[in-house]
């Protein structure tokens, strides 16, 4: 490992420290090295908060004049919640910077770089870029596509189902597994259900894992079915929940809203709401990325719209039977052809089960 690693991969896992906090931000990580040590570090602590570069510089323990800096993704150009970056690294005399990954957005994307080297600073792009890009698969989708990143997510047995013929489902997976996926409700800015989970596990969608970052709770709702005393309302104080309806009943949205409930109308694909116009309005609130976890026929649905962008299946070693029920519903399929395609998987094992992690392909 060169000392240009060793300070990039530190810079990486600064990065991380800002998971959950920052969105719809990306997850960005800084290191300032002069005469072989760090002199400062930092990240993205929160969002509106100081940009990774300005936390480092404003943590460097000796002036930073003729240091180098490592920072994950090209530093801003531009003013948004901060002011850009390339002018505090040009006024605390950086003299190099190695840069991971380039960002999309129009704003930068290329200008921060051309600034850096026009006061003569030795810019180095795209280091250890595969590494930094793997930080901000949210960002990067949600900057060029303006929709949110959406993970499938579901726990399967060995023979594909996902809860036994009669609905029970807890526990598919082990205890490591279930820890997993808390880590990614902790990572997403929204988790989606719909108004059939709602009402047969009453669950709170909330993130229960070591310094929590809670995600909005969805519910894909068409006749606007929610009972009022479900967890979601009794909790929307506290973490807020939307609602998803096609013309919801003006009464019933009104008794939602004293209860803190966000009703959205939403236009009908079939007999359901849009799924797409879902997420689409979810982006449009500044929402980056969709868990989602809401049953059979919800998958189906968003796998037919093409919204998916990753695929994760918890795989358990247990067999339910064929009554037991399916991770996604019916969609129409007839020929072998006609498929969802995914990506080759990338394989985790996790405690005694495994994660299957599949990204979604274009049709052939």
């Amino acid at each position: 490992m060169t000392q240009h690693t060793f300070y990039m991969e530190r810079a990486i896992a600064l990065a991380r420290r800002g998971t959950g906090l920052v969105n719809p931000n990306p997850l960005v990580g800084a290191v300032i090295m002069k005469n072989g040590r760090i002199i400062g570090e930092g990240w993205h602590v929160r969002y509106g908060e100081l940009h990774a570069e300005r936390h480092a510089l404003q943590n460097c323990t000796e002036d930073p004049a003729g240091a180098t800096m490592y920072v994950t993704l090209e530093p801003c150009c531009h003013h948004g919640k901060q002011p850009p970056c390339t002018e505090a690294v040009i006024a605390a005399g950086i003299r190099k910077v190695y840069i991971g990954s380039r960002d999309p957005n129009p704003l930068v994307a290329g200008k921060g770089m051309a600034l850096l080297r026009q006061q003569d600073i030795e810019v180095i792009p795209d280091f250890l870029r595969k590494q930094c890009d793997s930080l901000n698969p949210i960002f990067f989708h949600y900057i060029t596509e303006k929709m949110p990143y959406v993970i499938l997510k579901y726990a399967m047995t060995a023979d594909g189902k996902i809860a036994c013929a009669g609905g029970a489902s807890r526990w598919v997976t082990g205890e490591a597994a279930r820890v997993h996926v808390q880590q990614t409700r902790k990572r997403v800015a929204a988790i989606c259900v719909g108004i059939g989970t709602v009402l047969a596990d009453d669950p709170m969608l909330n993130c229960r894992c070591e310094n929590p970052s809670h995600p909005v709770r969805v519910v894909l709702d068409t006749n606007l079915r929610i009972p009022l005393n479900c967890q979601l309302v009794q909790t929307a104080k506290e973490i807020p929940v939307i609602v998803f309806a096609h013309q919801p009943d003006p009464e019933k949205s009104r008794l939602l809203k004293e209860r803190n409930i966000i009703v959205l109308d939403a236009p009908l694909e079939g007999k359901h709401v849009s799924i797409r116009e879902c997420f689409s309005m979810l982006g449009q609130h500044g929402l980056d990325s969709v868990l989602l976890e809401g049953g059979a026929s919800v998958h189906a649905a968003a796998l037919r719209a093409g919204c998916v962008d990753l695929v994760q299946v918890y795989l358990a070693p247990k067999l339910f039977g064929g009554d037991g029920i399916s991770p996604v519903g019916s969609m129409g399929i007839m020929a072998p052809d006609n498929a969802v395609l995914l990506s080759k998987p990338e394989i985790t094992p996790i405690g005694e089960d495994i994660l299957l992690e599949y990204h979604r392909k274009e049709s052939r």
